[in-house]
């Protein structure tokens, strides 16, 4: 097994990416207990905010339980080594919300977009870093694109001054072999730091990851119990196992994350909210569709008649992206359209 031989950071997005399997319902008092246990555990980062981000609450994503706000102000009151961070898209989050979130305690933001779309986060980076946060240029998507596309992507993060480069595999779509090529171009081809973010829906989260270190990456992202859009990401607690059995030193206390995951959070969310990969969710994994379209695809699929399946392979083809969740309906007018003609 090639080695980094640098230390694994670790960015548990429980309440963020974890937002989405709630519905973006965690209350101010789960994100509390939630931040007290990762802290426990030895994460380094924790992101909080509404599941598309900061700003992200509204009746195109969801309402949450609570404000960017109040759910971060209850996560600092719980943290003290482990950081806060945060997830800015922008198009949902504004100049001022990266401001609330600074005030709040926010040390870093994850400045995200789609794999192709670098090219409009120059200001967001830059206000980033003069709110004097650290900034990590996020790519979503990224198996939409070659990985000599990708590393045009992220040189232009690099440029514009972020700290690190992540790369996620939104749709739980890649391989190890395609994780490896892309990280491995990225490690080669940027002076900055490389990260990885995997899902479930392929059950391919754990191997993703283990492939990313492997050629370079040095931070990674996990949730507890792999709480997260479509089947989930990489699980904290599994993560903090395996990387201790090959070796790899990341700050992450073993009996800590089980417990946060077994003893905190399963908890609050019940075996209903449970990761699993169901018929939604492998379809995501297999059509390459983002992640969140999970529950999009099976309401319409409710409301017109017709499989969520059909609908999410659909958009697979049409290359259907996080922001055109109005495509899903249209798709099952469609369908049902078809349908009705048979």
């Amino acid at each position: 097994m090639k080695r980094t031989g640098s230390r694994i950071n670790i960015l548990d997005t429980t309440c963020r990416d974890g937002m989405h399997a709630m519905a973006h319902q965690f209350s101010v008092q789960n994100v509390k207990d939630i931040a007290a246990a990762l802290e426990a555990a030895g994460v380094d980062y924790m992101e909080v905010s509404h599941g598309d981000g900061l700003a992200g609450s509204s009746i195109n994503y969801g309402y949450g339980a609570a404000t960017d706000k109040e759910w971060l102000q209850a996560a600092a009151e719980s943290l003290g080594n482990t950081k806060l961070c945060v997830m800015l898209l922008p198009g949902i989050g504004v100049m001022e919300d990266l401001e609330m979130a600074h005030e709040c305690g926010a040390e870093m933001c994850r400045v995200t977009v789609h794999c192709t779309e670098a090219d409009i986060t120059r200001q967001h980076v830059e206000l980033t870093k003069k709110l004097g946060m650290h900034c990590f240029g996020v790519l979503m998507m990224t198996h939409m694109i070659t990985p000599e596309a990708l590393l045009g992507q992220a040189k232009l993060f690099e440029e514009y001054g972020a700290d690190v480069v992540y790369m996620m595999d939104s749709a739980g779509h890649l391989t190890p072999e395609g994780v490896r090529a892309r990280v491995g171009a990225l490690v080669n081809g940027l002076g900055i730091p490389v990260g990885f973010h995997a899902h479930a829906n392929l059950a391919m989260q754990i191997p993703n990851t283990l492939a990313a270190i492997e050629e370079g990456a040095s931070w990674i992202d996990c949730t507890l119990r792999g709480l997260g859009a479509g089947a989930g990401n990489t699980p904290t607690e599994v993560l903090a196992a395996v990387l201790d059995m090959y070796g790899y030193e990341s700050g992450l206390n073993l009996y800590k994350a089980m417990d946060a995951a077994e003893d905190v959070l399963m908890p609050i969310i019940g075996d209903s909210r449970r990761p699993s990969i169901d018929k939604a969710a492998l379809t995501i994994g297999y059509a390459g569709v983002y992640g969140s379209f999970a529950l999009h695809a099976k309401r319409a699929a409710q409301q017109f008649g017709v499989d969520a399946r059909d609908i999410l392979l659909e958009c697979g083809k049409r290359k259907v992206v996080g922001g055109q969740e109005d495509i899903i309906i249209e798709v099952a007018i469609e369908l049902a359209g078809k349908k009705a003609a048979v």
